[in-house]
């Protein structure tokens, strides 16, 4: 163990370097870095245990950041740690440079996630330990570095409560009380009781100490490591700017670079080159990531009424038979998301989030950052309430998997508040994303399982009724493909559909056929991946394009369509047929019919295209 006075010297190293890198960049938050440069001293100087050489090993202690801002006082302790040199700490936040304004994992193999969206280190922190310690079984423990403005948000509730439900005594968060948010003082500034009643009744062990007294805070380590059946959390009372006295705890100066670096440097002993010995990791092995047999999905027949949800959760079971490093997530309702059937046949891989939509992501974040394959589960409209996850989730590369049940006007009596009427515009527009809308249960099973296989944040929309199985179980449905259903010389228009909509446009197609007039029908299963060539394709046979979804006209199917035709070649004539009223309660076929998307409304819409002399 490194002496206390050693340690004092590596925390001031660390002040200095990010006084430094600041001043270099121009910009950057050192201020919030040096409140916390003793406790991030400790940390490394005796506590955390990892190979920097081997950033995958099975028992690394894992390290999340979560007031992502203070990136200089984290890029000056790899730089202790001897994992970064001198030079390349200077060129933080330059272009090019692998030190971001706030840490990302691309560059950084030691950055677990992406942070600065504050609120999310704490929740994502709670699935790597529940991967730790249900999952992995491996004593590594996972640390997280808070501030306490973010300690406002919602988000560090839901997950200290998920923390306390399960017993997650390899979480510790460490939470930097400087008493000064970005624009003056916190909600509680330093009385640290606010936060300890809180954090006790969760089921949280709770630690306050002073977090300048290097001996305090060893204690406190040695304290958390002890405790068992808790997660604890270290309520440290700090000074914003602490070491130097123009910017100690004075408002005004968060987010800007001190105005006189060097005397600063100076004041604090000068710029050093301390090295700290951080702790190997324990020998330990990671088990999950075999796969453990052949993949058999549910079958059906043709004909049978199936709802895309209960294929969903059919072919997660069989996913999770096939795969051991499959793992579910759900957020209280798996009884109508249908991940119940996962959570029955695979206990040991399933977690139940309850009414926590933030945690539900944030969950599968960690878990995915663990190298694990997860599916989040819950309402389409109730994964709005994690955009900013999703949005975080892409900036960190994770790959994990997110399904919206009860998705549109198709959900019939429950009324507007439950359907998801967003969710494609909102997934389609997340960096990096794929989303899959499938509109029976033998192409969800296949989707389910191409999932597995993909990159980024993944989003498949399942639907509430039941839909006719209108493929046969050998059916491939590549990610970025369409199928078209109909199709013939004669047809003067393409009507473009994807889930509960295929059904109500192939009765069209039946009924227009009767009136003389052939329409192409195409099943855009695909989102995005758009299927350009076949969309393109129908255009230049038929003239027109009619997109019919369940969901609103902005940011859905027909803007999928519409960028398929974004290279400077002639747009089609495009009509789109949406929700576009607020809808109430009333039954599925009601619904349909109000929102101007059923068989009825299409056929009425191709009728006037072909009467208007629109279409050839």
């Amino acid at each position: 163990m490194t002496s206390i006075s050693e340690l004092a010297d590596v925390a001031r190293q660390l002040r200095v370097d990010s006084i430094r890198a600041a001043a270099a960049a121009g910009s950057g938050h050192p201020t919030s870095s040096m409140s916390a440069a003793d406790l991030m001293a400790v940390l490394i100087g005796g506590h955390f245990r990892y190979d920097f050489e081997r950033p995958a090993h099975p028992g690394n202690d894992r390290f999340i950041l979560s007031k992502g801002h203070a990136s200089p006082l984290l890029y000056a302790a790899y730089k202790a740690a001897g994992a970064l040199t001198d030079e390349e700490l200077l060129t933080f936040r330059k272009e090019g440079s692998r030190l971001e304004g706030h840490p990302t994992p691309r560059a950084l193999p030691w950055v677990e996630v992406a942070t600065g969206s504050l609120g999310q280190g704490l929740p994502v922190g709670v699935g790597m330990a529940l991967s730790g310690k249900r999952l992995d079984r491996i004593p590594y423990r996972v640390w997280v570095l808070c501030g306490d403005s973010e300690l406002a948000e919602g988000s560090v509730w839901e997950a200290a409560e998920h923390a306390g439900y399960e017993h997650l005594d390899n979480l510790t968060a460490i939470v930097d009380v400087n008493r000064l948010g970005q624009r003056g003082p916190t909600r509680h500034e330093w009385r640290l009781a606010a936060y300890a009643d809180r954090f006790a009744a969760s089921g949280w062990h709770v630690v306050e100490i002073d977090g300048h007294d290097i001996d305090d805070i060893g204690r406190a380590y040695d304290e958390a490591a002890s405790t068992a059946g808790q997660p604890t959390v270290i309520l440290a009372r700090t000074l914003k700017g602490k070491g130097v006295a123009a910017v100690e705890d004075r408002e005004g100066l968060h987010g800007k670079p001190l105005r006189d670096p060097e005397a600063a440097i100076q004041e604090l002993g000068g710029v050093r080159d301390v090295r700290v010995e951080v702790r190997e990791p324990a020998a330990a092995r990671a088990m999950h990531a075999v796969r453990s047999g052949h993949l058999e999905l549910p079958r059906h027949e043709v004909g049978d009424a199936v709802a895309t949800r209960t294929a969903y959760g059919q072919a997660l079971a069989a996913l999770g038979t096939a795969r051991g490093d499959v793992v579910a997530l759900d957020g209280e309702v798996g009884d109508s998301t249908r991940a119940e059937y996962f959570a029955k046949e695979h206990p040991d891989r399933f977690f139940e989030c309850y009414i926590a939509e933030q945690q539900l992501v944030a969950a599968a974040v960690g878990l995915a950052a663990r190298g694990w394959v997860p599916y989040a589960s819950t309402f389409a409209a109730f994964l709005t309430r994690a955009h900013d996850f999703v949005r975080m989730a892409a900036i960190s590369g994770a790959g994990i998997n997110l399904v919206g049940s009860h998705a549109g006007v198709a959900i019939g009596q429950d009324g507007p508040s439950q359907m998801g009427l967003e969710d494609l515009a909102v997934f389609r527009a997340v960096h990096g994303s794929t989303v899959l809308y499938p509109c029976d249960a033998h192409q969800t099973g296949r989707l389910v399982a191409e999932m597995a296989g993909l990159e980024g944040v993944r989003y498949l929309r399942t639907s509430r009724g039941d839909t006719p199985v209108i493929y046969g179980p050998g059916e491939e449905f590549p990610v970025g493909g369409s199928k078209v259903l109909r199709a013939s010389d004669a047809d003067r228009l393409t009507v473009v559909a994807a889930g509960v909509t295929v059904h109500e446009a192939l009765a069209a197609a039946e009924t227009l056929d009767g009136a003389g007039i052939q329409v192409r029908v195409i099943d855009l299963y695909s989102v995005k991946p758009v299927d350009r060539t076949t969309l393109r394709e129908a255009a230049e046979r038929t003239g027109c394009l009619l997109t019919v979804e369940d969901h609103r006209p902005e940011g859905g199917i027909g803007d999928a369509v519409l960028d398929a035709f974004t290279d400077g070649r002639p747009v089609p004539r495009l009509v789109r047929l949406a929700v576009r009223r607020m809808p109430g309660s009333a039954s599925p076929a009601e619904q349909l019919r109000a929102a101007g998307i059923d068989a009825d409304s299409i056929a009425a819409a191709a009728r006037l295209l072909v009467e208007q002399g629109v279409v050839r």
